[in-house]
């Protein structure tokens, strides 16, 4: 939550004042002789490469344009504008003692510059502390760049209020605030790594998504229940055949039953967006499970199969073949909109179904007239050592570009539930 803006006494970064430093410092950026000498001399001083402080100070990337700040920049207030104005400089100042010295000015840039700096590295590689070993099988390794110590900042900074000018969907706060909001937001149990994408529109995109909630969703109650539900169902089924089925080989989703609740968010929000089919690919790793909680195959046929038959082969496209290679299809519907699913066979090559997936949903677009890669949707879940060691995985990936290939899109999943057969998490 935003602090009240300090007075004057406090910071010279209050009221206009920030706002006219901020356009003062991209005047100097742009051309450091449309400053005033004494301007020229702090900035010069100041030691950092803050082009990203120019692209933050003025508002968060999904500020409306009319309420950024570098919408009312010097440049765009006629001639004259970015005349210094009195007790704006820092060496000629007027007035009385109450004006900002240049110590104070110097020190709350300092703040700004290093605050941006901070949530910068956290944007990039908070990630890296995102709580996503619940076994605590690795230990987490330090990482100066997401120390504030590392920045300057002492134990008796972290209550100074400090302009960040929209960064974070704040104007002030103070480094405490900051780093609140980048834990919750980057470091919870969702780690999200994003700024290595080369498209800004969709860095923003992500950017703007995860850091106005704070990277949660709110549930409903209903929707909490739903969600217990299916994690219940998952977790019982897997016991169930745990205890049954000792030492048969099954592939569980242990560890994963997340996945579960998700497939069925999937479906949900993409009915209300006009999907009509989703065509899965998936490794052995909680198939059983998805074949009986999310395609509704009947529990009587995966049993039978433990026993080496199927009760109604001619309804399991594959048959004869293991249980855990067997691909079906079924329809659900939410909310008054019907899905059609369909799971595709796939042989113990995990990763090669991904190509088979991406080229049934490119005909499936083409015999729907769906030129926008709205009604059809591919959804591929992959082991995680599978994901990284087969190549047939970054061959998919590179030609989906292509004309020819292009599916408008695929969500991947990929699984590690920290138990896998050959690595570590």
């Amino acid at each position: 939550m935003a602090k009240e803006k300090p007075n004057q006494n406090q910071s010279f970064l209050t009221g206009a004042n920030a706002e006219y430093i901020a356009h003062l410092y991209s005047e100097y950026m742009s051309n450091p002789h449309k400053v005033d000498a004494g301007w020229r001399e702090f900035f010069g001083g100041l030691n950092d490469s803050e082009v990203v402080l120019l692209q933050e100070l003025h508002g968060a990337s999904w500020t409306p344009n009319e309420n950024r700040k570098s919408y009312r920049r010097f440049d765009n207030m006629g001639a004259g504008a970015h005349v210094v104005e009195a007790g704006a400089l820092p060496q000629k100042a007027k007035g009385n003692d109450n004006e900002a010295t240049q110590k104070a000015i110097q020190r709350a840039t300092l703040d700004s510059v290093w605050a941006l700096r901070l949530i910068r590295a956290y944007r990039t590689r908070g990630h890296m502390l995102a709580d996503l070993d619940p076994l605590h099988l690795k230990e987490k390794e330090y990482h100066p760049e997401l120390d504030p110590a590392h920045y300057g900042f002492t134990d008796n900074d972290y209550d100074r209020p400090i302009f960040i000018g929209g960064a974070l969907n704040m104007e002030y706060a103070t480094l405490t605030e900051i780093l609140e909001a980048l834990k919750q937001t980057y470091c919870s149990t969702i780690g999200v790594e994003y700024m290595h994408l080369a498209d800004p529109g969709e860095r923003e995109w992500v950017q703007q998504r995860i850091e106005e909630p704070r990277n949660k969703t709110d549930f409903t109650v209903n929707g909490k229940k739903a969600i217990l539900q299916r994690l219940t169902a998952a977790e019982v089924f897997e016991q169930f055949l745990h205890k049954k089925h000792t030492g048969t080989k099954r592939f569980g989703i242990d560890g994963g039953e997340a996945l579960i609740p998700a497939i069925e968010q999937i479906m949900k929000r993409g009915g209300q967006l006009g999907l009509e089919e989703i065509i899965i690919g998936m490794a052995h790793r909680g198939r059983l499970n998805v074949l009986a909680n999310i395609m509704g195959k009947p529990f009587t046929t995966i049993f039978a199969e433990f026993q080496g038959q199927s009760s109604t082969p001619d309804d399991v496209m594959g048959s004869g073949d293991v249980k855990y290679h067997l691909g079906t299809s079924s329809d659900r519907e939410f909310d008054g909109n019907k899905i059609h699913l369909s799971l595709t066979a796939n042989p113990s090559h995990l990763e090669f179904v991904n190509p088979v997936v991406i080229g049934k949903v490119r005909a499936k677009q083409k015999q729907r007239n769906d030129a926008d890669g709205t009604k059809v949707l591919p959804l591929i879940f992959h082991g995680d050592a599978a994901f990284a060691g087969q190549g047939v995985t970054a061959e998919t990936l590179m030609i989906s570009e292509l004309p020819g290939y292009r599916v408008g899109g695929t969500i991947h999943v990929v699984i590690n539930n920290q138990i896998g057969f050959t690595t570590m998490p």
